[in-house]
This record gives structure tokens, C-alpha cells and sequence, in this order.
């Protein structure tokens, strides 16, 4: 999940305002930043999700409920904090190139984010059917 969310943070900079107002150093800790921000909020979507679902055992159970409540509850959080960060504390800025999304002016890249990429990624620890023991 950590290399999905480096490839996606690089690919969407050109829509924040950063791509073109920071240095190669601002831009690189950003990156960073917000890639270690990404795995936190994934580890505890996951953790959210797991609890919620009672699934102790997933992956082997409960895989496709804990897939849907982790992205749910990163999706939500990335809405709020998109919405925190951009509109209240300004902490960054979209580019004018930045779909946005009503009701709350999120950002069409890092809602993707959310709604794809935690699906993905538990494509990948996903179990896999065992064949019939003879």
C-alpha cells in the first residue's frame, strides 16, 4: 500500500499549487509526508475495519467486509481532512487543475486515492481458493 500511495502522491502533484510554488526540497518532504500520513490512515482504517467487522481472523475471513469498511473509513477521513486542511487551516492548496467535488470541495485525486487503492491493496492479501486435497 506505501509504494501505491508514493506512485499516486507524485503523479497527482502537478494538482496542488506546491508543484509549482515549492522547492525540489519542499516538494520532496511533502511527498514524504504525505506518503507516511497515507500509511497511518490506512493501517488505522484497517484496524477500524477489523474491529468493526469482528473479523480476528482476515484475511482468511472477513476479507471482503473489512475491504469495504477500511475504504470507507479512509475515504470519510480524507474527505474531512481534505476539507480541514484545504479550507480551514490552508495547510496546502489545489491547483486550479483540481477537479473538486461538492458538497465540501474535495479534490478528485486524493478521493480516488481512498476509493481505489485500499481496494488494491487488499486485492493483495486476498485468499486465494485452495484446490481439493486428495
Amino acid at each position: 500500500m506505501i509504494a501505491l500511495n508514493l506512485v499516486w502522491e507524485v503523479a497527482q502533484l502537478p494538482l496542488y499549487t506546491l508543484w509549482v510554488e515549492g522547492t525540489p526540497a519542499e516538494i520532496a518532504f511533502a511527498v514524504l509526508h504525505c506518503t507516511g500520513g497515507d500509511a497511518l490512515i490506512a493501517a488505522a482504517a484497517l484496524a477500524v475495519a477489523i474491529l468493526l467487522t469482528r473479523s480476528w481472523h482476515w484475511p482468511s475471513q472477513g476479507w471482503s467486509g473489512v475491504t469495504i469498511v477500511a475504504t470507507l473509513t479512509g475515504l470519510g477521513y480524507t474527505v474531512f481532512s481534505e476539507w480541514l486542511n484545504v479550507d480551514l487551516r490552508q495547510s496546502w492548496t489545489y491547483a486550479a487543475a483540481m477537479p473538486r467535488l461538492p458538497p465540501w470541495g474535495t479534490g478528485l485525486a486524493p478521493f480516488l486515492q481512498w476509493l481505489l487503492l485500499p481496494p488494491l491493496a487488499m486485492l493483495a492479501v486476498r485468499p486465494t481458493a485452495r484446490p481439493f486435497a486428495r
